[in-house]
């Protein structure tokens, strides 16, 4: 039978195109590696697999409330958050919203474990000006099947987040709402939070917050009104201050 003629790979593509960069674009390509190698996403590949592996994708900025995608539409793109912040919400048959996950720096968005003709099942929007790489649909695929490693860590971002839902499903109908707070705001100061002066700072609106911990704006505003009053957080309109995330880490075990 006769050879098939396979196209050129991605990795003797890159190697050629790298070589060929002038100094400014060889260097945006090293502070994209950079990011790509502190992202779980790129986790276990090496600077130079990450370099060859950044030059596939272009950079993005969006404007606040600007979308990067939209449930339904048919996969595109796969983006890796360089500044900003983003939330995925899916909406109910009768409209209704429910935020999924909130992402930050070095977080992936849009990322499908078999990425073929599929439609997005969420949407991604920007909840500030945000910055990001973005890999088209074609370019992850071949990424996946030169990079192995890629795939194995999409499975694991795939795994971890199904365990979040789950634990954040069983703290709804187990736990107390201020508990449930408690815990929200501290995987927002892993995923968004920002040092800030005082404390770190979660810029997400109590309505938010009430979608997130299945509860009611007015709930919400009573607990973050008495925590306010215990300087434990400063309660703002569109964020929420953190003093003290150890504090606030001890009420989550005793809330």
């Amino acid at each position: 039978m006769a050879a098939v003629s396979l196209p050129i790979s991605l990795q003797t593509q890159t190697t050629m195109q790298i070589a060929g960069k002038p100094n400014s674009e060889a260097s945006n390509i090293a502070a994209r590696s950079e990011l790509m190698q502190s992202s779980q996403l790129f986790a276990n590949l090496s600077k130079e697999e990450c370099a060859k592996i950044a030059v596939h994708a272009r950079g993005k900025t969006f404007a606040r409330n600007e979308y990067l995608f939209m449930q339904g539409q048919p996969y595109r793109n796969m983006f890796l958050i360089r500044s900003g912040s983003v939330k995925n919400t899916q909406l109910s048959p009768n409209g209704n919203e429910v935020i999924l996950w909130m992402y930050g720096t070095g977080n992936v968005v849009g990322v499908l474990s078999e990425p073929t003709s599929c439609c997005y099942t969420c949407s991604a929007k920007a909840l500030e000006p945000a910055t990001a790489l973005v890999w088209e649909y074609a370019t992850v695929q071949k990424l996946m099947m030169e990079y192995p490693q890629v795939r194995r860590n999409v499975s694991q971002i795939l795994v971890t987040r199904l365990n979040e839902l789950e634990e954040r499903f069983r703290e709804v109908a187990t736990e107390n709402v201020a508990r449930r707070l408690a815990l929200a705001l501290l995987r927002l100061l892993k995923h968004i939070g920002k040092q800030v002066n005082g404390g770190v700072e979660v810029s997400l609106s109590r309505e938010e917050l009430a979608q997130m911990t299945g509860t009611t704006l007015f709930t919400i505003s009573r607990i973050l009104s008495k925590w306010g009053r215990e300087d434990l957080i400063v309660p703002r309109r569109e964020s929420v201050l953190v003093r003290d995330p150890h504090r606030l880490e001890l009420l989550s075990e005793t809330a």
